[in-house]
């Protein structure tokens, strides 16, 4: 199953992108996570890796890979390898993946599509065309999880990343441009036929009531997640998130069943 996890800026995409992951391995998945969001440099200290190669370096760096797709030489460069050759045009799997750009965690590997590093680099447009052609050639098992970690708001759905997946995840905090958000993403994900559901997070008796109503179907909510401190404190310090949550546990199982 491929997953996109959306939502706005600070919502919680990608801690419950990591709680995600270590529940789908606790299961006994393999799980591949994509960081697609070039300005997040959290994620892989919550999957307890490091920070692997930008995936844009295996195609001769950002501004190479840009310049040969404006160019429309991508047919001609791919014949570095054999696995850029089927990048472009053919099914492929986890284990097809270079070695060197993955960063790995028992049954969890991640990925990333790329990160801005210094000033006036340019836009992360070649990223994002990188990762829309991943996902949509990537194949997984029925034993196998991608996981794609966003950037925040809906890009991505201009860009056609969320195409080739099975399965939209918003995540929900307590905001009003996140409430007002949830029918934006709705809208977009029935436009390309790929159902949609929600996570409410950070949530406490006070707010949930009002961002229910928010929710037009309320049986798309597979988990409402209460404010937790100790995730709050992990994340400050930028810890390993390994604890098991039921919450997830159950959104977990959830998601396996659509």
């Amino acid at each position: 199953m491929k997953i996109t996890v959306c939502g706005k800026g600070g919502c919680g995409k990608s801690t419950v992108s990591a709680l995600l992951a270590k529940e789908f391995e606790r299961m006994g998945k393999t799980v591949l996570v994509a960081d697609s969001d070039e300005s997040n440099y959290g994620l892989h200290r919550q999957l307890g890796v490091k920070l692997p190669r930008d995936f844009t370096e295996f195609f001769g760096g950002k501004e190479k890979a840009f310049k040969t797709m404006m160019a429309g030489e991508i047919l001609d460069t791919v014949k570095l390898s054999a696995f850029a050759k089927k990048f472009y045009s053919e099914p492929f799997t986890l284990n097809e993946i270079p070695e060197e750009y993955i960063s790995r965690n028992n049954g969890v590997m991640l990925i990333s599509s790329g990160k801005i590093h210094q000033a006036n680099e340019g836009c992360a447009c070649t990223m994002n065309s990188i990762l829309k052609q991943f996902i949509k050639h990537l194949t997984v098992g029925d034993n196998e999880v991608a996981l794609l970690d966003m950037e925040a708001g809906v890009e991505h759905f201009g860009r056609g990343v969320d195409n080739s997946v099975d399965l939209i995840l918003m995540i929900v905090d307590p905001s009003f441009e996140s409430l007002k958000l949830t029918k934006k993403i709705q809208q977009l994900g029935e436009s390309i036929g790929k159902p949609v559901f929600f996570v409410l997070n950070k949530v406490n008796e006070l707010v949930l009531p009002t961002m229910l109503e928010s929710i037009d179907d309320q049986s798309k909510v597979l988990a409402v997640i209460s404010t937790d401190t100790e995730i709050a404190r992990k994340g400050l310090l930028g810890d390993e998130l390994m604890m098991e949550i039921p919450e997830i546990h159950t959104l977990a199982r959830k998601i396996l069943k659509q």
